[in-house]
């Protein structure tokens, strides 16, 4: 017991110590100055010393390791479906709409963030739940695909009239800024899918370029409220955008030497009685070059293209949200030209293309402990045009509604369930057949 006594003396007494070293070294300095032992220009000298040492101390104290500067999150999306019609249905964007259906993970996403220096910031984000659906014919799973890898270069320093940081340079692949739901993280967006007509402009939302966006200090704390306070925003891609970039979508090298330009304008505001709305227009331009084509039939005849493939891609779109509070509304609709099978499925050329939806929802917060919020919504959509990414580009037809509601467990767990009576075409498998039936659907996806 005495020595258990002793130790922690021991140890208390050399905590002073320690602590006291600092003011005993200047104290040191002083009393020899004082008792005339050392010139004032020793002192001084002495003094400068001590106090370099100490600005070396606390430099070193404010250098942060770089896992104090990277963030680490994610979100896992696990889905069920059910047809009780027709099993022959096939959606774009979810495996799990088909015969023999299961269990199945629509996405399992790793965030990698952070600011390097007060002017850099690093984003890079992989999928663990596969390819893009529909594309792996032997129905496989969980294959590891790059979706981000950017980084943002900020204006460190006011220039003209621009603040400091009110611009900056988006360098690597990321979300091509189009319309509002296609920039909305599948975190955030309340409906399991993306619209036909707005994410058949860009599969998969992104591509390889570089883009320049403009966000006042003001808005960009706008966007981040919406995110923060369970609204469904977009998330910041600037007031005003401009790009170039490769045009062939997600994780697709370029094919020719033309370039897609994209600008976009959104505008969030507050109004005086506090309800917040958004909106915007957006447009691009560029030559998508539609690949190689194949048969309808095993020893049919082959498909054309025109201009070896080359073909016009372009549209503009416009967009309105009046987000939840408690009664939300979002709208978007996009107009143009591009690739897509002529009628007679001859020929792959340049065609009309038009689509979008509307959305009504309704935010009602519980603030339980168990349950924070439900927002059950109902959305209309329609698309009419060529789906580019596909083999053959085929001329695709959607009609679809769909009804249904998320309960927010907290920001850790959601629930969402559906119904969704749907018409359209099969673009998986020729001759494209259009296709009607009933699909329900539940999600699970918990956050971290």
């Amino acid at each position: 017991m005495e020595r258990w006594r002793l130790a922690m003396t021991a140890c208390v007494i050399g905590l002073v110590l320690m602590a006291q070293t600092n003011v005993a070294q200047a104290s040191v300095e002083d009393l020899l100055y004082e008792k005339g032992q050392i010139t004032k220009e020793e002192w001084l000298k002495l003094k400068a010393e001590h106090e370099k040492e100490e600005a070396i101390v606390q430099q070193r104290s404010a250098i942060k390791n770089w896992f104090n500067k990277i963030s680490i999150r994610g979100y896992v999306q696990a889905r069920y479906s059910y047809l009780p019609g027709d099993k022959s249905i096939r959606s774009e964007y979810d495996n799990t709409i088909r015969d023999n259906t299961g269990f199945a993970f629509r996405r399992v996403r790793l965030v990698i963030s952070g600011d390097v220096t007060d002017w850099l910031s690093v984003y890079i984000q992989p999928e663990f739940a596969g390819a893009v659906p529909g594309t792996t014919g032997d129905q496989s799973n969980n294959f590891v695909q790059l979706r981000d890898a950017y980084a943002d270069v900020f204006m460190p320093v006011p220039f003209l009239f621009f603040e400091e940081k009110d611009l900056r340079v988006r360098v690597g692949q990321s979300k091509v800024p189009f319309g509002f739901e296609n920039l909305q993280s599948s975190q955030q967006r309340l409906t399991f899918d993306r619209s036909d007509g707005i994410n058949s402009s860009a599969n998969g939302e992104r591509d390889l370029g570089f883009f320049i966006y403009y966000t006042p200090n003001e808005t960009r704390k706008l966007f981040r409220r919406l995110i923060d306070s369970g609204l469904k925003g977009s998330g910041d891609y600037g007031l005003l955008g401009v790009g170039v970039y490769n045009g062939q979508t997600l994780n697709v090298s370029e094919r020719n030497d033309n370039k897609h330009i994209v600008l976009h304008a959104t505008y969030p505001m507050e109004l005086p009685y506090g309800q917040i709305i958004q909106f915007g227009v957006d447009a691009y331009r560029g030559s998508f070059n539609v690949g190689a084509t194949a048969p309808l039939t095993t020893g049919g005849p082959a498909i054309a293209r025109e201009n070896n493939g080359n073909i016009l891609d372009e549209r503009v779109g416009v967009h309105f949200v009046l987000f939840p509070q408690p009664i939300g509304f979002q709208a978007e609709w996009n107009w143009g030209n591009g690739p897509q099978l002529n009628a007679t499925q001859t020929r792959v050329e340049e065609g009309n293309v038009q689509g979008g939806y509307v959305q009504g929802m309704y935010k009602w917060d519980v603030n339980q402990p168990w349950l924070t919020s439900v927002i059950p919504y109902v959305r209309y959509q329609e698309y009419s045009g060529g789906k580019k990414h596909r083999t053959n580009a085929p001329f695709n037809v959607v009609r679809e509604w769909e009804v249904g509601a998320e309960w927010q467990f907290g920001k850790a767990l959601e629930l969402t369930i559906a119904y969704a009576r749907s018409r359209r075409t099969d673009t998986q498998t020729a001759p494209y057949a259009i296709r009607e039936g009933d699909i329900v659907r539940t999600q699970l996806q918990w956050n971290f």
